[in-house]
């Protein structure tokens, strides 16, 4: 890249001799490796891609920017041994931007638009019609206010311009960030806990754990520079819909509002005795597609699919899984998008405590529980993904919600043009 932007001499050769073998064993972080095949095709795709642009004197653009940074997410994924997520930030008024996942473009072999979320940043106000009009149709664009996010902690509380610094949001929205910041998760499960007291105790431990790491140093000093400055954390929660169920919606809602204000004395009394500063912002509702996996709850704020369904599952070719996966009689076959190097496996799931399947929900049920959510609980973000049913009308409900939310995509209910989704 430096080479192109005229900063340094393009290298003659790529030598992958030093990359893990593919099936070699990570002993750090767990996994096999993958080879150098995926970085050498990222390199590949970004050269030619540049190439390209030089060749008819293109200017940097939306579609530039956007393409390699895909590239870069393929190849992560590619690997097996992490997963990638990302998002890309433009504006209503970019027609490049707007364009970039349509005419057939996600089918192009030689792209890779699937891999991000394409988000517009919007003002309270705006006029959602033709943006809407695509959401509709494919679920994409989603929504970010920045302003909302730059003002307000909680919603329901009056705005503190706290984070007036941001300037994005994390790949799945649920925590605003300054450039170079990056995320501090952690999960709760209200469902999973005998009462309001237990889920407290609950919530200290998990305080406590969030805390913990943002004492840790990342090797990039501008990133420690933005994370020891606010030390924001985000406590989530996860089988929020089941835990309305047990206890009832309001009084979820009451575990919320009298919880955040524990953090928040909990976050004063530790912050002193460490000797470092109270964190910015101190909750949110991540996405948890994976995590609420474990304890075997629902994600976040969203309903399950069904009673039962088919959960699919990623892995790379060399991992010692998939045959065991094969061997227990799992479907196992290869990623339509990534082909031979990333499997899929499809494991059938039953919800155990089930009250609605996403089906069932209106679009408006789904962004008042995300509304009350980021009124009552999350002085970060509330990530949500809103099912939509035929009909819908997605640039009315914007214009009702724009004041209560920070963030919001949405995905049709049918048709949603992704093979294999999870």
């Amino acid at each position: 890249l430096d080479a192109y932007d005229g900063k340094d001499s393009m290298p003659s050769f790529f030598d992958y001799s030093l990359v893990r073998p593919e099936g070699a064993i990570i002993h750090s972080f767990g996994g096999i490796a993958p080879g150098p095949a995926p970085l050498a095709e990222l390199v590949e795709r970004t050269t030619s891609k540049l190439n390209e642009y030089l060749a008819d004197e293109k200017p940097v653009d939306s579609t530039l920017i956007v393409d390699l940074m895909n590239f870069a997410g393929a190849a992560v994924v590619a690997g097996g041994i992490r997963r990638s997520s990302e998002i890309a930030l433009g504006t209503m008024d970019d027609e490049e931007f707007n364009n970039l996942k349509t005419n057939g473009a996600l089918d192009d072999p030689s792209l890779a638009r699937w891999a991000s979320n394409n988000t517009h940043i919007v003002e309270v106000g705006d006029d959602y019609t033709e943006a809407a009009k695509r959401t509709e149709e494919n679920g994409e664009p989603g929504y970010f206010w920045i302003n909302n996010a730059r003002a307000y902690g909680r919603m329901g509380d009056p705005p503190n311009n706290v984070d007036h610094r941001v300037m994005g949001t994390n790949p799945c929205g649920e925590q605003s960030l300054e450039s170079y910041e990056l995320c501090n998760l952690v999960e709760s499960f209200p469902i999973r806990c005998d009462n309001k007291a237990d889920y407290f105790k609950t919530l200290k431990y998990a305080y406590l754990y969030a805390k913990t790491v943002t004492l840790l140093r990342t090797h990039d000093p501008r990133t420690n520079q933005v994370m020891t400055r606010n030390r924001r954390i985000g406590l989530s929660q996860s089988g929020i819909v089941e835990n309305l169920k047990h206890v009832g919606f309001r009084e979820h809602m009451k575990w919320c509002d009298e919880g955040y204000a524990i953090v928040k004395k909990w976050d004063k009394t530790y912050s002193e005795w460490l000797g470092v500063p109270e964190s910015i912002k101190k909750t949110t509702v991540k996405p948890s597609g994976s995590v609420s996996l474990l304890p075997g709850v629902t994600p976040g704020v969203h309903y399950p699919h069904s009673e039962y369904y088919i959960r699919r599952i990623r892995v790379a070719r060399t991992s010692h899984l998939v045959q065991a996966m094969k061997d227990a009689g799992y479907s196992v076959v290869p990623d339509v998008k990534l082909g031979e190097s990333t499997m899929v496996v499809s494991f059938p799931v039953h919800e155990p405590n089930f009250s609605k399947r996403k089906a069932d929900v209106s679009m408006f049920e789904q962004l008042e529980l995300a509304a009350q959510m980021q009124a009552y609980w999350s002085d970060n973000q509330v990530s949500v993904t809103v099912t939509l049913h035929k009909g819908e009308d997605v640039a009315q409900a914007l214009s009702m919600y724009d004041t209560r939310l920070k963030s919001v995509s949405f995905l049709p209910i049918s048709n949603h043009g992704y093979e294999q989704a999870p």
